[in-house]
């Protein structure tokens, strides 16, 4: 029987309104592919991003555009000269990966060369609001022990005190998706310094962050829309401490495990993070994520419901995917 490639787009609830400095969302939209060759089937799930001029319907079109040589026996190498980084490849990597792992019952994490993954503990994300509304937020998640929060709008400090206030055990993440264009850039990295917060992500627009090179940066700074792949790594050297790698952006589990190591030789610290969407996303990510820094996966605890089955989460430690899910 020759391979087949299937390709499907699936929305999944989000609990309540996950807001953005960018703006506000109610549902994932993801888009999965399953590769299925001599009786073994794999699947991965992408996120669209309209930030990088994806949407589900462009997404699927640049799948099936490589549905021919996907079909016709395409490998993982073979697809990144074939398809650009982005959503659409890393649907298509990961299937590759889940359907190696199938066919041959060696599991992705050992050809990757992870002999035994661990748990992990995951951000878990704030979303953007009030400075009391906010806090109230990091209120009722202050047992977490990492919090990512979501800034990037007018009155940030405000926002910045009263979650670190009402969290104080909690580890305390910014991510600013490049919303600090003023002025505001080093007084917002002064309190956040001031607050203990341990990192701040892409707080200027990308492209136009070389002001970070020319501050003394209270704190670490790490790059997310300013970096995609590998080859972004090397530029950026003055003006960011840390990367953040999404399968979204590297354009699958391949690039990333690339980007990763390439990251660490240069010596910025690693972030692994993801988009909004379900298990069966964050769990390619997951092997990536093993060793890291930071560790930003908890796409599926926004959403009101998951993949069946999915990832275990135990409050803020999520396991290793089992291979019913991927991998």
């Amino acid at each position: 029987m020759a391979r087949q490639l299937t390709v499907a787009v699936e929305r999944f609830p989000i609990a309540g309104s996950f807001v953005i400095a960018r703006g506000a969302k109610t549902e994932a939209a993801v888009v999965t592919a399953e590769i299925a060759d001599a009786g073994a089937s794999g699947r991965g799930e992408c996120v669209p991003y309209a930030r990088y001029g994806e949407s589900a319907e462009s997404v699927v079109a640049a799948i099936e555009a490589a549905r021919a040589a996907v079909e016709a026996g395409a490998t993982r190498q073979d697809l990144l000269r074939l398809m650009p980084a982005g959503a659409a490849r890393n649907a298509v990597d990961c299937a590759l990966w889940d359907l190696e792992a199938k066919a041959s019952g060696i599991s992705a994490a050992e050809r990757a060369g992870i002999v035994a993954p661990a748990d992990l503990v995951t951000a878990y994300t704030l979303s953007l609001g009030e400075p009391d509304a906010m806090a109230a937020q990091a209120r009722a998640n202050a047992a977490r022990p990492l919090l990512k929060v979501k800034v990037g709008r007018p009155g940030d400090a405000a926002r910045i005190r009263a979650v670190t206030a009402a969290a104080p055990k909690s580890r305390i993440i910014l991510d600013a998706n490049e919303g600090w264009i003023g002025a505001e850039l080093e007084e917002n990295l002064a309190v956040a310094a001031q607050s203990g917060v341990l990192l701040v992500e892409q707080p200027l627009p990308a492209g136009d962050d070389a002001r970070l090179a020319a501050i003394v940066r209270p704190l670490p700074v790490c790059a997310d829309e300013s970096v995609h792949g590998a080859g972004d790594l090397a530029a950026l050297k003055d003006r960011y401490d840390a990367v953040n790698i999404k399968l979204d952006k590297t354009g699958g589990l391949t690039a990333a495990l690339a980007m990763r190591d390439e990251a660490r030789r240069l010596g910025f610290k690693v972030m692994v993070g993801c988009m909004v969407g379900t298990s069966l996303a964050m769990a390619p990510a997951l092997l990536v994520a093993q060793g890291a820094d930071f560790v930003d996966l908890d796409g599926p605890l926004l959403l009101a419901r998951d993949r069946e089955p999915g990832l275990s989460y135990l409050g803020s430690v999520v396991s290793p995917p089992r291979p019913e899910l991927w991998g």
